[in-house]
């Protein structure tokens, strides 16, 4: 969320700011209601003052046996104008609220204007794998030596569900505990988080109001409604929603591998076939807690961290800084890592590595103390490190030999009994 004072102080600039990723943005009407609310807030103020002085008048009057009623009639109009202007006061107060909650992120000076099309690479890995005989797509390859059963899967789940079986199973599965040691060698704390959140996780993290369409929700015994995690982060971010931390605890650096679900899923094109794209799909989250100074050291961390584990790979990537269109809701800045699809001829995104600054603490009430004593909101930032349901496609792909056979990358090999192909 964006501080009120950030737009009362540079109306201008924050306007600017948001048209990079905006059709259109007018800041008058919010900051009406800001100047309203402030007036009356501060007219309460003096109606209280003021009742407060009368009250203190009244135990004398007593006393030298005066009469009260018209003090306590006046202490009763005062009352009354008081709770009136309440009334006011709490509605420009959540009308404020809810206008400041729909508003994306303003994006980083640097960051492009526009959407997708106005994307920047970065950097490239490696060249594109080159292949003196005929290449052979990811679905197929999976399908034929049973490491995915797409038909079985979409029996027991719908469309855009499949089961890893045999030793694709195992592959998904040395994917994931090569990224958790990793994570917990990088200094990362081990997280097992709730599947099941509630409605403020979402709201905190800037996903909610705007995209509660894009959750499957629940409703529990208790009879309250509830969502399935869409990325870990929407429970990290969380984490210490409501609290005041020391800034001698940060950096918090936490990751959690999770099971993430996501509705919008469900294209049928081709470049979604197999496991590019599904309803339900494996992710290794990281996030850290950072104060304002140290958000960038922490986004350089976070991403090294996620390209050192592509490297370790051996798979050809390009890094992408997003435009402020294309980076989600509440991130001022996001950098892609996208794979390469040989088959598909193109690359497919396994690590957003982003900077939401205060936005999210601002959501959640996630708040630190300095050294002096003074409050502070924090500063989330995320990375997935990373999505395997991509990578197992490129594996096979990158990796697959004339023969039909796949090798296995080095650094799953001990994660799979020493294995270093699959024939």
């Amino acid at each position: 969320m964006i501080d009120i004072n950030k737009i009362r102080n540079n109306k201008e600039d924050v306007e600017k700011a948001l048209l990079k990723r905006m059709d259109n943005v007018n800041l008058d009407e919010v900051l009406e209601w800001d100047k309203e609310k402030r007036k009356i807030g501060t007219l309460m103020d003096e109606y209280r003052a003021e009742r407060r002085k009368v009250s203190d008048t009244i135990p004398q009057m007593k006393k030298e046996g005066k009469d009260t009623t018209e003090i306590v009639n006046q202490m009763k109009e005062l009352g009354t104008k008081i709770d009136e202007g309440m009334v006011k006061y709490n509605d420009l107060d959540k009308r404020i609220f809810d206008y400041l909650a729909g508003l994306p992120n303003t994006p980083d000076e640097d960051v492009p204007a526009g959407g997708k099309e106005n994307n920047v690479v970065l950097t490239t890995h490696l060249d594109k794998p080159t292949f003196d005989f005929e290449l052979k797509p990811h679905y197929e390859i999976l399908r034929e030596k049973k490491m995915v059963d797409y038909d079985r899967g979409v029996k027991i789940g719908g469309a855009k569900s499949w089961i890893y079986t045999g030793i694709g199973a195992r592959l998904e599965w040395a994917l994931i505990n090569y990224f958790i040691d990793t994570h917990i060698k990088n200094g990362f704390q081990f997280m097992m988080v709730p599947y099941m959140l509630n409605y403020e996780c979402g709201f905190g993290a800037g996903q909610f109001p705007k995209f509660t369409d894009e959750v499957y929700t629940i409703n529990t015994e208790e009879g309250v409604q509830k969502f399935l995690l869409p990325t870990a982060e929407t429970a990290l971010v969380n984490v210490h929603s409501n609290e005041i931390m020391d800034i001698n605890e940060l950096p918090k650096k936490y990751f959690a591998y999770t099971q993430c679900f996501r509705v919008e899923a469900g294209s049928s094109r081709e470049e979604e076939r197999g496991t590019i794209r599904g309803h339900q799909f494996n992710k290794v989250e990281m996030v850290q807690y950072v104060t304002e100074d140290k958000t960038q050291e922490a986004f350089d961390e976070l991403l090294n961290v996620a390209e050192g584990l592509m490297k370790s790979l051996g798979l050809h990537y390009q890094v992408s800084k997003l435009a402020a269109a294309d980076c989600s809701q509440g991130m001022c800045r996001t950098y892609d890592i996208e794979v390469w699809i040989p088959s598909m001829g193109i690359y497919k995104e396994v690590s957003s590595v982003s900077n939401s600054r205060d936005y999210q603490a601002r959501r959640n009430n996630t708040k630190y103390r300095d050294a002096d004593g003074n409050l502070h909101f924090a500063c989330t930032l995320n990375a997935s490190g990373l999505a395997t349901s991509r990578l197992v496609p490129a594996i096979v792909e990158q990796y697959q030999n004339a023969d039909g056979s796949i090798t296995i990358p080095e650094v799953l090999r001990p994660y799979m009994n020493n294995m270093d192909i699959i024939k």
